[in-house]
C-alpha cells in the first residue's frame, strides 16, 4: 500500500534556484518530446519514441538537474498519449498540450534510488542534486515504511512543499463495523451538509469571510503596471500578485483544515456514512445560482476525505444514486411530494403530521437507502 505525506520545506537561496531550474528543464523537455512526436507523426504516420537524453547535447543545461525528474516527464507524456488513444478514455482527455511557462504547475517528481531520497534527523529531506532541504516533519513515518519517490512543488504564494510517497504493508484492521452506528448526510450549500440527526457541518464560508480583503488587494493589483495584456510587469505588480496569491492560499488552507477536522470526527464517530453521489461541478454552474457557495464548501473534497478515512478504519461509505428522490419522500409515511423539487421550499410538511427541515428529512432518507444498499451487497 502507498501513502504520501506532504511536508512544508524552507530551501536556501541556492536550493530555490535549483528548484526553479528543474521546473524549467522539466517543462522544456516535455515540450521538446511532444514537438518531436508531432513532427514524427506528420512525417511517418507514427509517433516516435523519444527520451530526454536526446536533447542533452543541444541543451547542456539539462545535465545540471536531476535526470530522474526529466525521465518522469517522459513517463507523464507516455501516460498522456495512452489516455488520449485508450478505448476507455474519458471525454475530457484530449490530445496532450504544450506546457506554458506562465500557467503550468511548478513541480517535479524524483525517485528514490538507494537512499537518494530520505528523511534525515526528522529535520531535513534529502533530494538528488539538491542535498538536505530543511523541512517541517509534522508526521514521522513508521520504521518499516519505504520511501518510493518525492514530488517537489511551489505554490502560487511562493511556498515550497515536498510530498514523499511511502510504501508499506497493508495490515487489515481487525475492527468489525457496526452497521447500526450509521449516519446520513445531505448536501447543503449553506453549512456543507445536514446529517440525519439534524446537525449542520460548518458555519464557515472562508471565501466570503476574506472577500473584502481579497477584493481590496485585487483592486490595487489592477492599477499597477503589468495588469494589462502584453504590458511589461513591474516589480510592484509581482509583489502585489504574490500578496493576492497568499490570500487565496490562506483561504484554501482554512477550508482544507476544516474539512480534515470534520471528516476525521465523522470517521471516528460512525461506522457507516451514507451520502449522495452528486456532480459538484454541475451544481456549481450558473443555472443553480449558488456557484460561489458550492465551490466555497469543498463538498467533493470532503467526500474524498471521508472515503479514505473510513476505509483505513475498516468502515463503510455508501453512495446513494443522485437521482434518488431523497428530498421528495416523507420519511415517516413514504408519501412523495413533487412540490419539494422547488428548492425555495425549506420545510417538509406532510399530511401525516410531519414538519421538518427538508435537508434533515433528505438525510434520513439517504441513510435508509444507504443501509438498504449495504445490506443488499452484504
Amino acid at each position: 500500500m502507498n501513502k504520501a505525506i506532504k511536508y512544508r520545506v524552507h530551501p536556501t537561496t541556492e536550493q530555490s534556484v535549483m528548484f526553479a531550474k528543474t521546473f524549467g528543464c522539466c517543462r522544456k523537455v516535455y515540450n521538446l518530446m511532444l514537438s518531436d512526436k508531432i513532427d514524427g507523426y506528420k512525417a511517418t504516420g507514427k509517433f516516435p519514441t523519444v527520451t530526454p537524453a536526446k536533447y542533452k547535447n543541444d541543451y547542456p543545461y539539462l545535465r545540471e538537474v536531476d535526470s530522474l525528474a526529466l525521465a518522469n516527464k517522459q513517463m507523464d507524456l507516455q501516460e498522456a498519449f495512452r489516455n488520449t488513444f485508450s478505448k476507455s478514455r474519458k471525454k475530457k482527455n484530449g490530445f496532450p498540450k504544450f506546457k506554458s511557462a506562465k500557467h503550468s504547475r511548478k513541480s517535479y517528481t524524483t525517485n528514490n534510488q538507494h537512499g537518494t531520497v530520505a528523511i534525515i534527523d526528522n529535520k531535513y529531506i534529502k533530494l538528488p542534486k539538491i542535498g538536505k532541504v530543511k523541512a517541517v516533519i509534522h508526521r514521522i513515518p513508521d520504521s518499516d515504511w519505504i520511501v518510493k519517490s518525492a514530488t517537489v512543488s511551489q505554490e502560487s504564494d511562493g511556498k515550497y512543499y515536498i510530498s514523499v510517497l511511502f510504501e508499506f504493508e497493508n495490515i487489515v484492521s481487525p475492527y468489525v463495523a457496526d452497521k447500526n452506528n450509521a449516519v446520513g448526510l445531505d448536501y447543503a450549500s449553506n453549512g456543507l451538509y445536514v446529517d440525519s440527526n439534524g446537525n449542520v457541518g460548518t458555519n464557515h464560508k472562508y471565501y466570503r469571510e476574506s472577500h473584502d480583503k481579497l477584493a481590496k488587494a485585487q483592486r490595487r493589483l489592477s492599477r499597477m503596471q503589468g495588469s494589462k495584456k502584453h504590458e511589461i510587469k513591474s516589480n510592484n505588480y509581482i509583489k502585489q500578485l504574490r500578496k493576492v496569491n497568499k490570500i487565496h492560499r490562506h483561504i484554501a488552507n482554512q477550508r482544507l483544515d476544516n474539512l480534515h477536522k470534520i471528516s476525521t470526527k465523522i470517521a471516528n464517530s460512525y461506522d457507516v456514512v451514507c451520502v449522495e453521489s452528486l456532480n459538484m461541478r454541475s451544481m456549481a454552474n450558473h443555472g443553480f445560482g449558488n456557484g460561489k457557495a458550492t465551490l466555497d464548501n469543498g463538498y467533493g473534497m470532503f467526500l474524498s476525505m471521508l472515503e479514505y478515512k473510513l476505509s483505513e478504519r475498516n468502515k463503510y461509505l455508501v453512495k446513494v444514486d443522485k437521482w434518488f428522490p431523497s428530498s421528495q419522500i416523507c420519511h415517516c409515511c413514504g408519501k412523495i411530494h413533487p412540490e419539494m423539487k422547488n428548492l425555495t421550499i425549506r420545510t417538509m410538511k406532510c399530511d401525516c403530521g410531519l414538519t421538518m427541515n427538508r435537508d434533515q428529512n433528505a438525510a434520513i432518507n439517504i441513510l435508509r437507502e444507504g443501509l438498504r444498499l449495504l445490506t443488499k451487497v452484504a
